[in-house]
C-alpha cells in the first residue's frame, strides 16, 4: 500500500519495489510524475517503458476519462507526485511549462512508437 503525503494540491505517494501503481483496465484518473526511483509501464507481460525522475505517465486516463491501457509498477523505492484532474488544470494555469513538458514527453513517445512500428515492418 503506498504511503501518502499531501503538499497543497499535490500528493506524493511512496511505493516499494514491485508494488502496483495501477493495472490495465482500472478506472482511475490520476496521472503521475516520477519524483525518484523508476516505474515500469507494461502490458501483457511486455515492458513498454521504464520511466525515471521527471517522467510523466497516466495522462491518457486523466485526459480521456478511459480505463488504463497498461499497468505500472515501482522498480525499487519510488516516489510519485499524483495529479488529479482538477489539480491538473490548476497546475497548468499556475505553471504553463508543466503543460509544455507534458507535450514534449508525449511527442517523444509518439516518435518512439512510430520508429518501433516502422522498424518492425522493415
Amino acid at each position: 500500500m503506498p504511503r501518502i503525503a499531501r503538499f497543497g494540491q499535490e500528493t506524493v505517494c511512496s511505493y516499494n519495489d514491485g508494488e502496483e501503481i495501477f493495472r490495465e483496465g482500472d478506472v482511475t484518473r490520476e496521472m503521475f510524475v516520477v519524483q525518484s526511483g523508476e516505474v515500469e509501464v507494461y502490458r501483457g507481460g511486455v515492458t513498454l517503458q521504464l520511466l525515471s525522475r521527471g517522467a510523466m505517465f497516466g495522462e491518457m486516463a486523466l485526459l480521456e476519462s478511459t480505463p488504463r491501457s497498461a499497468s505500472a509498477r515501482a522498480k525499487g523505492l519510488t516516489k510519485l507526485v499524483e495529479i488529479k484532474p482538477g489539480g491538473f488544470l490548476l497546475k497548468v494555469r499556475r505553471d504553463p511549462t508543466f503543460a509544455f513538458e507534458l507535450m514534449c514527453q508525449l511527442s517523444s513517445r509518439l516518435r518512439g512508437t512510430s520508429d518501433r512500428l516502422l522498424a518492425s515492418i522493415d
